[in-house]
């Protein structure tokens, strides 16, 4: 029955999801012809800075209002007065500090797109505790489409602001536009009450849980951004366009297939937070699902790279063909890395998560710095993808062996025949690579052709087909 109740919310997520992620590319190839590469890569270097106040305005508030079942409306009144004034806070510390970030840079332009963002950080930080109250109500379908039309809007108004010369702040006002939408609408929906005071006690309730989440999130924004910061210093915000396109481009088909599973994990399992096994099985299935899909994704990415970023975004953005391509080797490990959060939520051991995100910070600014040291983009890129992949080796020992108190090495038996899966599609790309050059277009086409029907051949012939499909399908 739960298994059904996952799949249910899953497949809500996914169709919103993947129409936002349609509209979100149509809107990036759009705006990616009009702007250039230091219009995106002054924007990318401003937005390292929002992504870290943003983890200030969470401090794990939302995780802790779903895990909490004893919370009532008082506590939800006091912990929602907090966030507000927690949001005028951040707000006015973020405009602030554009200040010295125009110095860092040597841009003055970072002042006024420092003080528009932090409007927008002001309705994310508003936002925590409505669109917590929608998930632990499990309205996976209101938040879905709060997402999609907010991105309709949102991409509508950057292709009509950058067409009128608006140039960056074109991706700003999206950015505005898409906060303020969401959390309006969430508000409207939700209603939660706003005490006077804050009172110390609904906090406590959920400060420890929330704290090592908090705590893990802020390492994970410094191992997942040093790299965009240390190239916008080091190389400039034109290297660093090339890099972030690249980047986003590796975490389209992570975030995109993983992240219409993980919002609806915690809240689901979480009602089940202290039978481990019970959570365990659930997971295997969706990490099965995921290794599945990710065993197709990363060799198509690798040998596709460069039909992938030419149709999307054209010629001027040839240099982030290698960066995409070294990317898309930690893809498979990163699809299924990013469900990991949702496990230490729900049995509610956000401790041992705290403790594998700074052991994976480590690892990954220590490859990105060696990357730096080379000069070069595309060895900080190789260098990412590397770290990635060991880190999905210590994340899912400390889950899986610690947390959950089973063994690791049944999990990654478990993996193995993807792995087969991944190698027979690898090769089959490596044939399609020997056809004759075709146009760009064909040339993506008959790429896709020869991989996909390996793939789904490999999968028949490992008898992975038939599970994957019933696990996509069954009701």
């Amino acid at each position: 029955m739960e298994t059904n109740s996952i799949k249910k919310a899953v497949y809500i997520n996914a169709a919103a999801r993947y129409s936002t992620l349609f509209l979100g590319l149509l809107f990036s190839a759009v705006l990616a012809r009009i702007l250039t590469p230091e219009d995106y890569g002054i924007v990318a270097v401003t937005v390292v800075f929002t992504t870290f106040f943003s983890l200030l305005s969470d401090l794990g508030l939302g995780a802790g209002i779903i895990q909490n079942k004893e919370l009532d409306q008082e506590d939800i009144g006091h912990i929602f007065a907090f966030s507000l004034r927690l949001a005028l806070v951040l707000a006015g510390a973020f405009a602030l500090f554009s200040i010295p970030m125009s110095y860092f840079y040597g841009n003055p332009v970072y002042v006024p797109v420092g003080i528009l963002l932090a409007v927008s950080l002001f309705f994310n930080t508003m936002n925590v505790v409505p669109n917590a109250l929608l998930l632990k109500q499990k309205e996976f379908k209101s938040v879905a489409l709060r997402i999609f039309c907010a991105c309709i809007v949102s991409g509508i108004a950057g292709i009509v602001l950058a067409l009128i010369g608006l140039k960056f702040y074109a991706l700003v006002a999206q950015s505005i536009i898409n906060s303020a939408f969401i959390f309006g609408w969430n508000y409207l929906s939700t209603r939660p009450p706003i005490a006077r005071r804050v009172r110390r006690e609904s906090l406590d309730r959920i400060r420890s849980y929330s704290g090592f989440l908090f705590g893990f999130n802020l390492i994970n924004y410094f191992a997942r951004n040093t790299d965009n910061l240390l190239i916008g210093k080091v190389m400039g915000p034109a290297q660093l366009g090339h890099y972030d396109k690249a980047y986003k481009l590796m975490l389209y088909p992570v975030n995109n297939l993983t992240h219409v599973i993980t919002p609806v994990l915690h809240p689901i399992l979480s009602e089940h937070q202290t039978n481990k096994e019970y959570i365990y099985d659930k997971y295997r299935q969706v990490v099965k699902v995921l290794s599945l899909l990710g065993a197709f994704i990363t060799p198509f990415c690798w040998f596709a790279c460069s039909e992938i970023i030419r149709i999307m975004y054209g010629q001027q953005w040839l240099a982030a063909i290698p960066c995409l391509q070294w990317m898309s080797l930690a893809m498979w490990a990163q699809m299924i890395l990013s469900s990991a959060g949702s496990i230490f939520q729900s049995v509610g051991d956000t401790k041992r998560l705290f403790l594998s995100g700074s052991i994976n910070a480590v690892l990954v600014v220590a490859f990105i710095i060696a990357g730096l040291l080379e000069g070069s983009i595309i060895a900080v890129a190789r260098n990412v993808a590397l770290a990635y992949n060991i880190q999905f080796v210590a994340t899912f020992y400390i889950l899986v062996h610690l947390s959950l108190g089973l063994r690791c090495r049944d999990f990654l038996k478990g993996l193995l025949p993807d792995l087969a899966v991944m190698a027979v599609v690898a090769l089959s790309g490596l044939c399609a690579g020997l056809i004759p050059e075709q146009q760009l277009v064909p040339s993506f086409l008959i790429k896709a052709g020869i991989m996909g029907g390996t793939y789904v051949a490999a999968l028949a012939a490992t008898m992975q087909l038939k599970p994957l499909l019933s696990l996509l399908f069954r009701r």
